[in-house]
């Protein structure tokens, strides 16, 4: 992935008169030729911070979509496991149309009347009507041995829907939609972040991080931000790292397993689901198994444990749901509060030392056999304790990007308590919160960049309890801080 900024600046020069011919070469006012050496050391800078990275051959703008299937064998499915889905479709529907079958499993008519043909052949289904226009009206419904069969099928796998595609095609998909290959702009990275107070140092070490697409590492004290800056680059490789295709289910030996999650992948727009369902394969110039979605982001906290990682595997379904960090391949998978989950930090090293080396995990299946699904998100780590603590050196190698996150300068916390007072309609106090910095703070007791949220919070309800207006005042200040703030002990961050 490169992060570009702005092209058009780079063609922007002072006005000059034409260039006078000498020879071979051209002679240039000095205006443009210090503006031409300024330019290229801006980008000589930039690329050398990481924000700006020389864009890799197989860098892709627009995710290539997946192909439309012509037959069966090009879908990678066998006309027994389309057949059964047709069956089990029209037990649920009464009839359905050759239109409306094709419809409902995402393939060309001409791929799906290769197992409606077969299903007449083996009198499971019959046409109930239609002919005027063609093998796509007819009605097919269901004969007495079709809804035995549909019953039997239903017994094996209750799984209706589009028709999945293959683990092979998810993996060559997968593989090529990484983050790493997204093109995004700088200027939207750094105004992914305006809404924070945050250095631009920093920003600089993020960037080459979220280029990178592996792993991040963010660390510190409790309430300086880990949580949101982890957030916000989910945010923002969700609304600018374009669009990925998502299959509603894979097939691994006839194993059926959903991946498409409404609640993760997000449409882009919401009404994009609407004009898939009303089309037919025929006008559809990519394969309507998949769905194409924004980047998902997927977070995990206190409650993550390591089953979250396995394929749930329903008996009376008879098929599995994809694990959670397989929903988040080609975006983002956030663990917070890293250290502090039941499940010990040693036993998630055991589990993905591999996985992020590889970029591969393997899955176990029902009958026991492992399968390799992709490994493709940008993982995200964010804890309040010391990384040596939780991890081993092995582990902490994996994790290409280590970055702590430090408490404000009082220049940062000043800014940070002008904004929230701008957001919250107060009248912002430097001399106040100036007094605060220097009376209320210690070697024991540093400013966080949450505490001026923790104490307007504080200082809102006091004045709604007295039937006051919401301000600032050295008293109400003092009262918050003794109130929130005053019975804390932290430990000097450096």
């Amino acid at each position: 992935m490169s992060l570009t900024g702005d092209s058009e600046n780079l063609n922007t020069f002072p006005e000059y008169e034409p260039p006078t011919p000498v020879g071979d070469a051209v002679e240039l006012s000095d205006d443009v030729y210090q503006e031409i050496v300024r330019q290229v050391q801006d980008i000589a800078q930039a690329v050398e911070s990481g924000l700006v990275r020389v864009p890799h051959a197989d860098s892709l703008n627009d995710v290539e979509p997946p192909q439309v299937p012509k037959s069966l064998a090009a879908a990678g499915l066998s006309v027994n496991q389309v057949s059964d889905l047709i069956l089990k479709l029209i037990y649920l529907h009464g009839s359905l149309t050759g239109f409306e079958v094709a419809r409902n499993v995402r393939l060309p008519f001409t791929v799906a009347d290769e197992s409606l043909e077969f299903l007449k052949t083996e009198r499971k289904l019959e046409v109930a009507s239609g002919d005027m226009a063609g093998r796509l009206s007819y009605r097919y419904q269901l004969t007495d041995f079709g809804r035995e069969r549909a019953r039997d099928a239903f017994d094996e796998c209750r799984y209706v829907g589009p028709a999945p595609v293959t683990l092979r095609d998810y993996t060559e998909v997968c593989r090529r939609q990484a983050i790493q290959f997204a093109q995004l702009d700088s200027q939207q990275f750094y105004k992914a972040f305006s809404h924070l107070v945050i250095d631009e140092a920093l920003l600089r070490r993020i960037g080459p991080a979220v280029c990178n697409g592996l792993s991040i590492f963010l660390y510190g004290a409790p309430g300086n931000g880990k949580t949101i800056i982890a957030k916000t680059i989910g945010k923002y490789l969700n609304q600018s790292g374009g669009e990925i295709y998502v299959p509603y289910a894979i097939t691994i030996d006839n194993h059926i397993i959903t991946l498409y999650d409404p609640t993760v992948h997000l449409l882009n727009p919401p009404a994009a689901k609407e004009h898939v369902d009303s089309l037919t394969q025929a006008d559809a110039n990519v394969d309507l198994r998949w769905v194409k979605v924004k980047r998902p982001v997927v977070i995990a906290g206190g409650e993550f444990s390591l089953d979250m990682l396995d394929l749930k595997y329903q008996p009376k379904s008879g098929f599995y749901t994809a694990p959670m960090h397989m929903k988040a391949n080609g975006g983002v998978f956030l663990l917070d509060d890293f250290g502090r989950q039941l499940v010990p930090p040693q036993q998630l090293l055991n589990r993905w030392i591999l996985p992020l080396e590889e970029r591969t995990d393997y899955l176990t299946l029902a009958t026991g056999k492992k399968v390799a699904v992709p490994f493709e998100q940008l993982i995200i780590f964010s804890t309040n304790l010391e990384p040596s603590s939780l991890v081993d050196e092995a582990f902490l190698r994996r994790i290409r990007h280590k970055i702590e996150i430090g408490s404000p300068s009082k220049s940062q916390y000043r800014a940070i308590f002008r904004s929230l007072c701008d957001e919250r309609g107060m009248k912002f106090d430097d001399w106040i919160v100036t007094q605060l910095l220097t009376t209320k703070y210690n070697e024991q007791l540093f400013p966080k960049s949450c505490d001026p949220r923790d104490l307007l919070d504080v200082i809102e309800g006091i004045c709604r309890f007295k039937g006051v207006r919401t301000h600032l005042s050295e008293e109400l200040m003092s009262e918050a801080f003794l109130e929130c703030l005053s019975g804390l002990q932290l430990a000097n961050p450096e």
